[in-house]
């Protein structure tokens, strides 16, 4: 049986951190490593992940120091799992259900025969939540029924933390620091790149995996997060093909806005 590596990263998260802590807590998968990858936080963050600890049938490990910003912390996080996959699901962020872990690593278990290679990357759908957890509704963005590396071009179509990835190949490419928002979005794509190069699967689970509480730190700063996920996909697919597509996106919004009166 395969084994997955939850990482969550905190700072000051005392408001937060629980739903996230339960939802990994109440898995019925049993092979579960969850690293707690703390930014020396003031509030009572630790205690909380400590008791956590205590209690947890899981193996949790729970690291806190002064980082460099989230993806300095997630990329520590990359470094310290041992896993055959890897998933980032951050405080006030949760799994959709208690048996998600073990609908995700049945994709990945059903090849770990031999007879095929693990697949690259398994993902599956995303619910919002509000600020307690309540669902709001599906995420706008949907995941295709075939996912590749090409498809982000129409935007980020799988939530990060719907994104479970083969350890080997994500340890090879940390988040890029250069990025402050939207390093998440160029490492899904180089995870996918280099899943095509080496010929692996990307597999859906046609499940809901996920809960995302709105507005995380993209949304905090939109304007920041847009800019970079221009340059995001300008790198990836090119500065003219991007430019056309944001047209697009400015002309679907205004169809959108003007159907919506």
């Amino acid at each position: 049986m395969n084994r997955i590596s939850i990482v969550t990263i905190t700072y000051n998260a005392e408001r937060s951190l629980q739903r996230t802590l339960d939802s990994v807590g109440c898995q019925t998968y049993p092979y579960i490593e969850h690293l707690i990858i703390d930014g020396a936080s003031q509030d009572s963050t630790l205690q909380i992940a400590k008791r956590y600890k205590e209690q947890s049938l899981h193996e949790v490990v729970i690291q806190s120091e002064p980082d460099h910003g989230l993806y300095d912390a997630m990329n520590k996080g990359l470094m310290k799992a041992t896993g055959d996959y890897i998933l980032f699901l951050n405080a006030g962020d949760s799994l959709y259900a208690p048996n998600t872990i073990e609908t995700v690593m049945a994709y990945g278990n059903q090849e770990s025969s031999g007879k095929a290679e693990l697949p690259a990357v398994i993902y599956g759908d995303t619910a919002i939540t509000d600020a307690d957890g309540h669902f709001l509704r599906l995420r706008g963005h949907r995941p295709p029924k075939v996912l590749t590396w090409r498809s982000f071009k129409k935007g980020m179509l799988v939530c990060h933390q719907a994104f479970y990835a083969r350890l080997d190949i994500a340890r090879g490419l940390p988040y890029n620091l250069s990025y402050r928002h939207s390093a998440d979005v160029d490492w899904c794509i180089r995870v996918m790149k280099e899943a095509e190069r080496r010929h692996l699967a990307l597999v859906n689970t046609h499940a809901v995996v996920a809960n995302f509480e709105q507005g995380g730190d993209t949304a905090q700063h939109h304007q920041d997060s847009l800019w970079e996920r221009f340059h995001v996909m300008a790198v990836h697919y090119g500065y003219v093909q991007t430019v056309l597509l944001h047209c697009w996106f400015v002309v679907r919004a205004f169809i959108k806005g003007k159907d919506g009166n």
